[in-house]
């Protein structure tokens, strides 16, 4: 793509400065129409060192409102940023509906030095590839534009560039050792450059690559590709996106009127001496997870009354308090609400070593959303993929992911209502919401069948915790945390 590419050239009495104007003035314009449809819209960078980057993009906001956009650097990789997942840091800043987002360099950077320094292998090179495509088709499908600009150009300008640069005193720090090796190596460069953006050069959010000879032309260029992007944005807001063909295995799994609860009980004394014994268990292999940097994730979903509180608090207990983070998901707030439906459990991903215990999850989408109207049909079509690839890059990052399930029956959900609604120490439990959900016990768990059987991966499957005795399913859920811990340990060199 980028050895192919020829620089478009301005047409003979093209008045340069009056189309950039006319431009600018366009873009102000569709700034306040991007506000209005609350469309979130990603202009990323990339390219070569001192080809202008920084440049071109002061240009281009010279004249739109500040309040509604900002410029980030993800160029430099902190230590802390290393113990998240390869996407977390980009989907950390992702914007709000309404809002413009403009990416001196993103992902891009990162793979292809690390491509250039050998610190990634073709497979490993591969695995990212899919993770962005896939992260940048969801994003999309959720509605986001992305726009992405690679700035070229050419060897002997460069270096020019860079000797122009390190020779003024206050334009010196600019220049890096990674810019004098990309203009020492540009041939190995070019080629991993250009393999990278014939590999993410995809339909919904493809390359402009502009050459840097003429500052003003490619100024002009890239407003001109922003402003066709944001009409062409506005024209299909809100229209469907297509639901993807799951490419996951998938493990079977029973329906939930098919799992016994009856026989699911152990006895008073059997419970307190098994419990002594699994959270000591689970105590000790904490250490272990955090020596070998494994992080972990537990996913809670269940019945309103199904005892995930409890079962929650057991496992949290016998863990170090300075290692994990219980976190209770509600309702989303508006700025949650105003980005893609997963940012709010990418910011809550716990570091490597640590614990994250999700009470309620982003199955939220395909239950509550679903069933409540919160989201139209195609948004939580698409969700079970969209999951699927989730979970599937938390567990290529090498988190350990247990999904539960807190399964009770119906009439034992009425006898904990009533007893809730009983004690005062525990009416705060319960709630309208609570007895209107129960109104639709059967839509519920036809949701939730199809919720299970769709996104029970092999990497990521489901566990039922029968939960008519409280205290075997909080035995059942540690025993599985243990064994999957320990599994993964195992596996960790």
């Amino acid at each position: 793509m980028l050895k192919n590419f020829s620089a478009q050239m301005m047409p003979e009495g093209f008045l340069l400065e009056d189309e950039i104007e006319k431009q600018r003035g366009l873009l102000f314009s569709n700034q306040m129409k991007i506000k209005e449809n609350r469309l979130p819209v990603m202009v990323i960078f990339e390219g070569w060192g001192a080809a202008g980057k920084g440049s071109i993009i002061g240009k281009v906001i010279k004249d739109i409102d500040p309040r509604f956009f900002r410029v980030t650097n993800l160029s430099k990789i902190t230590e802390e940023d290393k113990r998240y997942p390869f996407l977390y840091r980009y989907m950390k800043e992702i914007p709000e509906g309404g809002q413009f987002v403009f990416y001196d360099s993103f992902w891009m950077k990162e793979v292809t030095d690390c491509v250039m320094k050998g610190k990634l292998s073709d497979d490993e090179y591969r695995n990212r590839i899919t993770s962005i495509n896939n992260c940048e088709r969801s994003l999309t499908d959720n509605g986001y534009l992305i726009l992405k600009f690679f700035i070229n150009i050419g060897k002997k300008a460069q270096k020019k560039r860079l000797k122009e640069l390190e020779e003024n005193k206050n334009t010196k720090w600019r220049v890096t050792k990674d810019d004098w090796r990309e203009n020492d190596n540009y041939e190995a460069y070019l080629d991993t450059f250009d393999r990278y953006l014939d590999d993410t050069n995809t339909g919904a959010s493809p390359w402009c690559i502009i050459d840097t000879d003429d500052k003003k032309w490619s100024v002009y260029q890239v407003l001109s590709f922003i402003n066709q992007g944001i009409d062409t944005a506005l024209k299909n807001h809100g229209k469907t996106a297509p639901i993807r063909q799951n490419v996951f295995p998938l493990e079977p799994i029973p329906d939930l009127k098919d799992i016994s609860l009856s026989d699911k009980t152990v006895t008073d004394e059997e419970y307190k001496k098994k419990l002594d014994e699994l959270q000591d268990e689970l105590h000790d292999l904490h250490y272990k997870l955090y020596r070998k940097r494994i992080p972990v994730i537990i996913a809670y979903e269940g019945w309103d009354a199904a005892g995930k509180g409890g079962n929650i608090k057991r496992i949290a207990s016998a863990l170090d308090p300075r290692g994990f983070v219980v976190q209770p998901i509600a309702s989303p707030e508006p700025h949650e609400k105003n980005r893609h439906y997963l940012w709010r459990f990418w910011t809550r991903l716990p570091r490597d070593g640590h614990f994250s215990i999700f009470d309620r999850t982003w199955y939220g989408r395909v239950m509550v959303e679903r069933l409540e109207g919160f989201c139209s049909e195609n948004d939580w079509q698409r969700a079970y993929n969209e999951i699927n690839e989730f979970e599937h890059e938390l567990t290529e990052w090498g988190a350990v992911v247990i999904k539960f399930w807190v399964q009770i029956d119906k009439d034992t959900q009425l006898q904990r209502f009533n007893e809730r609604k009983a004690d005062p120490a525990k009416q705060w439990k319960i709630t309208d919401e609570d007895w209107r959900n129960r109104e639709k016990w059967d839509l519920y768990e036809g949701a939730i069948n199809e919720m299970m059987k769709k996104t029970n991966t092999s990497f990521a499957p489901w566990h039922i915790l029968e939960s008519n005795d409280k205290h075997y399913a909080r035995l059942k859920a540690l025993s599985i945390v243990i064994d999957m811990c320990r599994k993964k340990i195992k596996s960790v060199k």
